[in-house]
C-alpha cells in the first residue's frame, strides 16, 4: 500500500507500507481525499513532536471497503480523527474531545496520507451524495467551529465580530449567519479575504489598522456581543478584549502557541468578560456540520484553493508560504 511518510522534520518520502490491521469494532476505509491544516504543518516542521516514521493527516474522507454494522461496503464517510478511551470521567460525562487518554490520527498514530486506514466504526459519519470528496475534508474543520459556537452560545440578533479570516474564520462567519447573528463583522488585514467574507455573507468588513476599532464599535453599537478570535495570537486575543462590549463573550478559538505577550488584563476585569476556549469536536457536532453543508447553507468550495496528488504531498505542506492559500486538499486515491 502506497503512503506519504514523514521520516523527519520537513522530510516526506513515498513508500510502501503494510495494510492497517482492523480490530474489532473498526472499519477499513479507503482514503479518497485529505485536508491539510495548521496542526499538520506543525507536525511536518517538527514544531509538534511525533515519533518517526509517521503517516500524517486527520481530515479524512473515504469509502468503507468491508461492510460493518451501520455502514455498507462503498459507503462514503468522513472520519472523526479524535479517538477517546471511553472509560475516563471526561468520556463518561460526554466530553470525549478532552479525554486525557485519547489520541489523534496522524499525530499519535498513523493517519490518512495512505491508501487505506482503519478507524472505529463509531468515528465514521456518513457523507451525503451532494458533498463532493474534494471539499469533504473541510467538514472535520467545520465540526470544531460548530462545537465552539455551541460553547459560547450565539443567539439571533446578537452582534458577532470575527478576528482573522483563515479557513476557520470564514467558517465561523457562515455559522454565525446561520444562527441569526447581526451584524456579523469580519476583521483582517487582507483585502481579498475581506472580499471573500463579503461574498460569504459578512454584514460589515473591516481592514485591520488605524481606525479599525472605531469602525467595529460603530457597527456593533459599542462593542460585540460575541467576539470569535481565529488568528491564534496573543495580540489578536488582546484585540478581542478591546472589541467586546461590557458583559460580552469571547470565543478563543485560535490555538495560541506563544507563551508571552501584552494583554489588557484590566479591561478583561472591568468589562466582566467571559472567555471560552474550545477543543476539537464532539460526535454530535458532525451531523450539524454535515447537514449545513449538504443543504448549501455553508459553502466550502470557495475555501479550497490548492489540490495536490499523494505523490506530491510534500508540496501540500509548504503552501503556508503562499499568501493566497486557504484550504489545501490532497487527492489520495486519484493521486497515487
Amino acid at each position: 500500500m502506497r503512503a506519504a511518510v514523514l521520516v523527519g522534520p520537513g522530510r516526506i518520502e513515498m513508500g510502501d507500507v503494510e495494510h492497517p490491521v482492523v480490530a474489532d469494532g473498526e472499519a477499513l476505509v479507503e482514503v479518497r481525499t485529505l485536508g491539510v491544516c495548521g496542526t499538520d504543518r506543525k507536525i511536518y516542521s517538527g514544531a509538534i513532536p511525533v515519533s518517526y516514521p509517521r503517516i500524517m493527516g486527520h481530515e479524512i474522507v473515504g469509502k468503507v471497503l468491508d461492510g460493518i454494522e451501520g455502514f455498507e461496503a462503498g459507503a462514503r464517510v468522513i472520519v472523526d480523527p479524535s479517538i477517546a478511551c471511553g472509560r475516563c470521567d471526561r468520556c463518561l460525562e460526554g466530553r470525549g474531545n478532552i479525554c486525557a487518554d485519547g489520541w489523534l490520527l496522524g499525530r499519535d498514530r498513523d493517519g490518512g496520507l495512505r491508501e487505506a486506514i482503519s478507524a472505529p466504526a463509531a468515528n465514521l459519519h456518513r457523507l451525503p451524495d451532494g458533498v463532493a470528496d474534494d471539499v469533504g475534508p473541510l467538514i472535520q474543520v467545520l465540526t470544531t467551529c460548530v462545537h465552539g459556537q455551541r460553547m459560547v452560545e450565539v443567539f439571533p440578533g446578537e452582534s458577532v465580530v470575527i478576528v482573522g479570516l483563515g479557513v476557520t474564520g470564514l467558517l465561523h462567519l457562515q455559522l454565525a449567519k446561520l444562527r441569526g447573528a447581526w451584524p456579523v463583522v469580519c476583521l483582517t488585514r487582507s483585502e481579498w479575504k475581506l472580499e471573500l467574507a463579503h461574498d460569504l455573507g459578512a454584514d460589515v468588513t473591516v481592514r485591520s489598522g488605524e481606525g479599525a476599532l472605531d469602525q467595529i464599535h460603530e457597527a456593533t453599537r459599542g462593542g460585540a456581543d460575541v467576539t470569535i478570535e481565529c488568528a491564534g495570537k496573543v495580540a489578536t486575543l488582546a484585540q478581542a478584549v478591546e472589541i467586546a462590549r461590557p458583559g460580552g463573550r469571547i470565543l478563543a478559538y485560535g490555538t495560541i502557541a506563544e507563551t508571552e505577550g501584552a494583554f489588557p488584563f484590566y479591561d478583561l476585569y472591568y468589562k466582566e468578560l467571559a472567555i471560552t476556549n474550545a477543543r476539537a469536536a464532539r460526535p454530535e457536532d458532525f451531523p450539524v456540520a454535515i447537514g449545513s453543508v449538504a443543504s448549501g447553507r455553508v459553502r466550502l468550495d470557495p475555501l479550497v484553493t490548492h489540490r495536490f496528488p499523494l505523490t506530491d504531498a510534500a508540496a501540500a505542506f509548504r503552501t503556508d508560504e503562499i499568501p493566497e492559500a486557504l484550504k489545501v486538499v490532497v487527492d489520495v486515491w486519484g493521486g497515487r
